[in-house]
């Protein structure tokens, strides 16, 4: 395993509204780059961890920008392979954020050189040589060739690195009644998952709370849901006797029959746990929300106070915050607000990709204790010092 991570997946370049408006009105854009996977690996790698990009981009200027723009967080781009017949995809987004109604998004990536990706086309040893491989439901999205070279990576095999996967669910990518089963399907073939509750039920139909969804998706050795504003849920079943940094991925003959579930009669996963209270301890049921033998009780941190600036990319900053405090061996709990902390990042800055704050600086904050991390308040420009004018609240 040569770096801590490696995303496989499209980015495409983002064009933003330089003013409010329709995309019909908007005059001009500035150009930025977008992509839910190197978006994780970007974090990363601005975080002192090693990370690896993979995917296919075009021959073109375009390509230039991304490779160039990506390998500048420290990202290593060395298996991101050139396609001289396709072109790398964009697209335009209005400034309005994206839960909105007035929100426009116009992509410009069928035909793109990462939607051809196939496991004949794409690196794969660069990919699984990382301790943990992270992909999307976006992924899946794209094509055929693009659904099989999922299936291959998260396939069960000696020596396969940790998968993780944000179900990432965009309705708009899939057709009708293609999305969900398909999503489900890989959910259930990885090790780490992210998902959010809203997405869960909108999918899946599934509703309840977190306890339901972790009925739903047993499998994953942790499974985070996301509950927007008011906080997250991690079910994570440790190894051994400390269970800090170890994961156990489904393997042989339960693995193999593992992935052969569908949703339950009628789509519905009933009879929900209720969520922990607020200050982390979980109630009985939650206790009991998963099934898996050493399971542990599951952990909630609430969300941060942020002045949000726009939510686009944010879900991908969570994302990494995990996946870094996982790689660091840190508690469920300090693994969840490293995950609010990026995310924080994110919120606080109009593009699709921010830079997380300092190690140090993300340390400290994380150590915080419970009431002072929900008095915690973040605004625009928090991850620059040390000691944002926002956190004059903290003792």
């Amino acid at each position: 395993m040569d770096v801590d991570v490696a995303a496989l997946g499209e980015s495409m370049v983002t064009f933003l509204p330089s003013r409010p408006g329709r995309l019909a009105d908007v005059p001009s854009f500035d150009r930025a780059i977008g992509g839910a996977e190197s978006n994780v690996a970007c974090a990363l790698a601005a975080f002192g961890h090693t990370a690896r990009w993979v995917s296919r981009v075009g021959a073109d200027g375009f390509g230039d920008h991304l490779l160039e723009r990506i390998a500048g967080y420290g990202v290593d781009v060395t298996a991101v392979h050139r396609d001289p017949g396709r072109p790398t995809g964009v697209y335009f987004r209005t400034a309005g954020d994206r839960g909105t109604g007035a929100h426009e998004v116009a992509y410009y990536r069928a035909g793109s050189a990462a939607s051809a990706m196939s496991p004949g086309n794409v690196d794969l040893t660069a990919a699984r040589s990382a301790r943990v491989l992270h992909l999307t439901g976006i992924t899946a999205a794209l094509s055929d060739e693009c659904r099989e070279l999922l299936h291959e990576l998260t396939a069960p095999a000696p020596g396969r690195p940790l998968i993780s996967f944000d179900v990432n669910y965009r309705p708009g990518l899939w057709g009708a009644g293609e999305g969900a089963p398909l999503l489900l399907e890989l959910a259930r073939r990885a090790d780490i998952v992210f998902v959010g509750a809203d997405e869960a039920e909108q999918a899946w139909d599934v509703t309840g709370g977190p306890g339901a969804i972790r009925r739903l998706l047993p499998e994953p050795a942790a499974l985070v849901v996301k509950q927007g504003a008011e906080g997250a849920t991690a079910f994570v079943r440790p190894q051994g006797a400390e269970g800090a940094t170890a994961f156990v991925r489904p393997q042989g003959a339960e693995g193999a029959t593992a992935f052969a579930h569908r949703l339950p009669a009628g789509g519905r996963a009933a009879g929900a746990a209720p969520v922990p209270e607020k200050d982390g301890t979980p109630s009985a049921a939650g206790r009991a929300a998963d099934p898996r033998p050493g399971a542990t009780p599951p952990a909630f941190v609430p969300a941060l106070s942020t002045a949000v600036v726009a939510t686009t990319g944010a879900g991908d900053a969570f994302a990494a915050g995990f996946l870094s405090a996982t790689l660091r061996g840190l508690t469920v709990r300090d693994r969840l607000r490293y995950g609010h902390l990026f995310a924080a990042a994110a919120l606080t800055t109009p593009g699709d990709l921010a830079a997380p704050p300092a190690r140090c600086h993300a340390d400290r904050l994380a150590a915080l204790d419970d009431d002072a991390w929900g008095r915690l308040r973040l605004g625009p420009g928090w991850t620059q010092a040390e000691q944002a004018e926002e956190e004059a609240n903290i003792p």
